[in-house]
This record gives C-alpha cells, sequence and structure tokens, in this order.
C-alpha cells in the first residue's frame, strides 16, 4: 500500500489566548438606565409624580457617572449666553425696525387717506343731478 505524508504546519503554533478578564460591571450605568426606563413606564401608566422623581434620579446617577462630560458643557456655557444675547439684539434691532417702518406707513396711507377724501368730497357734490 501507499504511504501517506503527514503535513505539517509551516509555523509554529501560537499559544491559546488567555481567557479574558471579565469586565466589571458598573453599576452606575446599569442604575442610571434603569430608573430612566421605570420613569419611561411610569409615565405610560400615567403616573406622572413617580416618573418625574424617578426621571431626577436617573439623570442624577447619569450626570455622576459622566463628570468630565458635565465640566466640559459647563465650561462652554458662557459661549451659548452670548450667541443667544447676541441674537436677541438682532432680533429686537429688526423688530424696532420693522416698528418704525410700520408706523411711517400708517401716517404716510393715513395722508393718501385724508388727501383721497378732500378730492373725492367736492366731486360728489358738483357731480349732483338736478331733479
Amino acid at each position: 500500500m501507499g504511504r501517506v505524508p503527514v503535513l505539517r504546519p509551516l509555523t509554529t503554533p501560537q499559544p491559546a489566548p488567555a481567557p479574558a478578564r471579565e469586565e466589571e460591571l458598573d453599576w452606575v450605568k446599569i442604575a442610571a438606565g434603569s430608573t430612566l426606563i421605570a420613569s419611561g413606564l411610569l409615565l405610560l401608566t400615567g403616573q406622572r409624580k413617580a416618573a418625574v422623581v424617578a426621571a431626577a434620579s436617573g439623570t442624577a446617577l447619569a450626570m455622576l457617572d459622566q463628570q468630565d462630560t458635565l465640566r466640559a458643557l459647563w465650561k462652554q456655557v458662557p459661549g451659548y449666553v452670548d450667541q443667544i444675547q447676541e441674537m436677541i439684539g438682532k432680533v429686537q434691532g429688526a423688530v424696532s425696525d420693522i416698528a418704525a417702518k410700520r408706523e411711517s406707513l400708517r401716517v404716510a396711507l393715513g395722508k393718501a387717506a385724508a388727501a383721497a377724501e378732500k378730492q373725492t368730497a367736492p366731486a360728489d357734490t358738483a357731480v349732483q343731478s338736478p331733479s
């Protein structure tokens, strides 16, 4: 009978990877998420006061977990306030311009209406037919 050659791998076998260390559960995230889900369920069942309390608790837990993000956002707030104040100033200026134009248009239309009345009033009296 014939011989069958045994194939050997060209590379050395890699050792099996070490079992991955179990990651520790982040109980703060779990509690925050669970509380927010419970808040939504309470809201759907019509228990608004309890839902608000649960939502506030879940939000507080989430903020505890995301302190760095919250600090970064807090540092950006003054910039947002400045932008909003600038936008409000522009809107106030536009409203003032519109009010001034409205007033000048009202005065111009009032003068035009008065002039039209003066022109049509004598013409009406002169057109009377003898009876």
